[in-house]
């Protein structure tokens, strides 16, 4: 999409035919739309001078994208050190984290949507796992016990006594090392 920049600062969409804001500029980019901007005299690309004033705009009304250290060391090393950087990792790396925090929306999305009872996968899972089982008693009181024993010793209170779980456990992880 191109976009024209006139001397007196104001910007002219050459799509819809019309004057637009800094604003609507923003708008524009955040639906996806990539947009190039010309001086009108010199015909000379300076968007990446205008798409600076977008984000200095949005950081007056306290929406600072870039923390003050990064834009200090922006400004300490400019074109020297970091132009390389940016070209070639920080947007690969940008670029990487969204569509992959799309995918884990999306994932987690999916997983919520599914309506699985998962206290009884939880319980499938664990009894797989009989290792843990003494281990995760301690924290779920009983939760995850996949096969209840008989005459199940209880503490003064009624309660099932903590005591015999944390000697089991390490019963359970010495027969395992065992085998």
């Amino acid at each position: 999409m191109k976009i024209k920049k006139y001397a007196n600062r104001r910007l002219y969409d050459t799509r819809q035919s019309r004057y637009i804001t800094l604003a609507e500029l923003s708008d524009m980019i955040r639906e996806g739309k990539q947009v190039e901007v010309y001086d009108s005299n010199t015909q000379e690309d300076v968007t990446a001078f205008i798409l600076t004033q977008v984000i200095l705009e949005e950081a007056k009304n306290k929406k600072a994208l870039l923390p003050s250290p990064l834009l200090h060391l922006i400004i300490r090393y400019g074109d020297n050190l970091l132009v390389e950087f940016f070209d070639k990792y920080l947007l690969q790396t940008i670029y990487t984290y969204v569509s992959q925090k799309a995918a884990f929306d999306e994932q987690f999305m999916r997983m919520l949507s599914m309506g699985t009872d998962w206290s009884e996968m939880t319980r499938r899972t664990m009894s797989g796992m009989p290792s843990f089982k003494p281990f995760m008693d301690l924290f779920a009181g009983g939760a995850f016990d996949t096969h209840p024993a008989a005459g199940k010793k209880t503490g003064p209170d009624g309660d099932s006594d903590t005591r015999m779980g944390v000697t089991n456990i390490g019963k359970t992880q010495d027969d395992g090392n065992r085998r």
